[in-house]
Parts: structure tokens; C-alpha cells; sequence
């Protein structure tokens, strides 16, 4: 024998409520119990609600009682509290401060499973793997290839530097060049790239050791950017470089100071400077020199997977991204702004 179908109460909401519940926002399935309500205290059959919402009679009958003990609210999903985090606030504050300074667990760097492994060995907390990775993601930890860094910059020399650009900045006879050398190669050395797991992509790696020097300097205030290819960096190279520029650029401002770093053909005395004066940037200091990041933009842009098999090739290949470097005058002013 069939259990009695209890019909919904039109007493706790009419059709018109259940209409305007459905439409203020309720989730998906908070919709669906609403508008079977409705069909219910419109006349519809249990059969007929059954097929129109694509649902159980069980399942219906659970609404209908919901709505009868509640009216409306019964039928709106509420936020279940689910199962307590496997690690706490209080912990994981802790925890990102062990992340950031291995040293404090007497480590030099972790890594996810290292990182588990110290939890598993040295705290009373016992997570899984995956609850690891978790928590470096939600702390703001990416996975980073390091960058080599000197460690001897001389922080007084680099702090009066900085002194010194910011008096220049403001002086508006002044025009500050930054300048530097790149070198490209016909097959560069493969990136990081997201792949299918177990996936092996390749990049092809012919060892032919093909290369190109590019130098050049950049005027952070204006974009405009100044680059030469050469084969090779030494004074008479350097020499060519400072020639070509005074004939070519059309200075704006009465002084122009040449910023940059340290290497032998840029201190080189017999030098002719032309319009330009040096100023050298403190020593193991290429953070300062803007025009580094004008360098990673063309690599990044231009150098990603391009293999040459002949220096021809590879030519070709760094004339556009030079043209493109130079012509992108407006974003150069942004990429290569002066943070002294």
C-alpha cells in the first residue's frame, strides 16, 4: 500500500511568493523545489511534477515536507559547514612563515613533498600530500626558477646611487639613458610550458651555438630606445655603437647621462663619448638598469622556441625584433620606468 501524498501548505507561501523566491537569486537546484511547489498548489499531480523537474517521488515528497515545516526557507539551500580544515589558521600562518625562511626548520628550500614530509616527521599535524599543495596555493606559493643573485652588492654604494638618479630625475635639462648587451642565441635554452601529464614535450636543441650580441640604451621618459646588433661587445664595438648614436638620435634636452654597468669597454678611457656623460651604476647591480626588462620582453616575445639554423636566420630574426622593440615607444615607458 502507497504512502498518502501530503500536498504543500499554500498557507506558508502562494504561487506568487514561490515565483518571486525562485527569481531572487536561488541556486539552481533551490529553483527547481520552488517552482515544484508552485505546480503542486497550481493542481499539477505528482506524476506530472515528477517528470516536469526530473525527480524522484521520494525525493519530492522531502520538499514537500521541508516546505510544510518551513515554507520557503526549507527549500533554500543553506551553507553546510563540511568537515573542519585538516589545518587550522593559526597553524597555517605558521606554516607560511617555515615556507618563506626554510631556516626556521633548519632547511635550506622546500619543496611540496619535502615540505610534507617535515609536517609527517616534526608536527603533530597529519595531512595528506594534496592538503600540502593546497595550502602552498593558498598562501600565494607558485613554483619559481631562482635567479642568480651577487651577494656582494655594496648596499651604501647602491642606496647613494639611488640618492643620486632621484636628484637627476627631477632635473629637466637632464635626459637619463640606460644602457646595456644582450646576447641571442640561434637555439636558447627551453622554458617552462604547461603539459599534459605524461606528456615529453621536446624543443629542439641543436648545440650549433650560433650567437648575436645586440647593444643598446633606452630613455625611460620618452620609450625611445636605441639598438644595434653586433657580433661581439668590446671597446671598438662599444665605440661604433656611441658613434652611431650621437648621429642618429635627436636629443631633446642639452645633457644626456649614459647609465650603465661595469664591464671593461665601458670604462675604457680612450672612449669618445660625444654628447653622452657616463654614469656607472653600483657594482652587481643589474636590478637597476631598466633596460634589462626590455631584453626579457624581446626574448619572451621573440626568442621563445625560434631555432636558426644559420646566423643568417637568426639575423633576420633579431631585425624584426628590434624594429618591434623600437617602434613599441609608449609601452617602453612603462615596461623600463625608472624605480629608484
Amino acid at each position: 500500500m502507497s504512502r498518502e501524498r501530503v500536498l504543500p501548505n499554500p498557507e506558508n507561501a502562494s504561487a506568487a511568493d514561490l515565483d518571486t523566491a525562485a527569481d531572487a537569486g536561488a541556486s539552481e537546484l533551490a529553483k527547481r523545489r520552488l517552482l515544484a511547489m508552485k505546480a503542486l498548489i497550481l493542481g499539477a499531480t505528482f506524476e506530472f511534477t515528477c517528470a516536469l523537474f526530473n525527480t524522484s517521488e521520494r525525493t519530492l515528497r522531502r520538499w514537500v515536507a521541508a516546505f510544510n515545516a518551513q515554507g520557503i526557507d526549507g527549500l533554500i539551500d543553506r551553507r553546510h559547514p563540511g568537515r573542519p580544515k585538516a589545518i587550522q589558521a593559526e597553524q597555517a600562518a605558521y606554516f607560511e612563515k617555515v615556507i618563506e625562511d626554510p631556516a626556521l626548520a633548519n632547511e635550506t628550500h622546500w619543496t611540496a613533498r619535502k615540505f610534507h614530509g617535515w609536517l609527517k616527521d616534526c608536527t603533530e599535524v597529519e595531512v595528506s600530500y594534496r592538503t600540502v599543495v593546497r595550502l602552498f596555493h593558498e598562501r600565494g606559493f607558485a613554483l619559481k626558477v631562482p635567479r642568480p643573485w651577487p651577494d656582494r652588492q655594496d648596499e651604501q654604494a647602491r642606496e647613494a646611487f639611488r640618492e643620486k638618479l632621484a636628484q637627476l630625475m627631477v632635473d629637466e635639462q637632464i635626459d637619463l639613458w640606460f644602457q646595456d648587451e644582450m646576447g641571442v642565441e640561434g637555439d636558447p635554452r627551453p622554458r617552462r610550458r604547461w603539459a599534459k601529464k605524461g606528456s615529453k614535450p621536446t624543443v629542439t636543441k641543436n648545440g650549433d651555438h650560433l650567437r648575436m650580441n645586440v647593444c643598446g640604451m633606452i630613455c625611460p621618459r620618452t620609450g625611445e630606445a636605441f639598438l644595434l646588433e653586433f657580433s661581439h661587445s668590446d671597446r671598438e664595438v662599444f665605440q661604433v655603437f656611441l658613434d652611431e648614436a650621437n648621429k642618429d638620435i635627436a636629443f631633446k634636452r642639452p645633457r644626456q647621462i649614459l647609465i650603465m654597468d661595469n664591464a671593461s669597454w665601458h670604462r675604457a678611457k680612450s672612449l669618445r663619448w660625444g654628447r653622452f656623460e657616463p654614469l656607472y651604476l653600483p657594482a652587481y647591480s643589474p636590478d637597476m638598469n631598466p633596460i634589462e626588462r626590455l631584453w626579457l620582453i624581446i626574448k619572451a616575445n621573440w626568442f621563445i622556441d625560434f631555432v636558426a639554423k644559420t646566423r643568417d636566420e637568426l639575423m633576420e630574426r633579431l631585425d624584426k625584433a628590434l624594429c618591434w622593440a623600437m617602434n613599441r615607444q609608449t609601452l617602453n615607458t612603462q615596461t623600463c620606468a625608472i624605480r629608484p
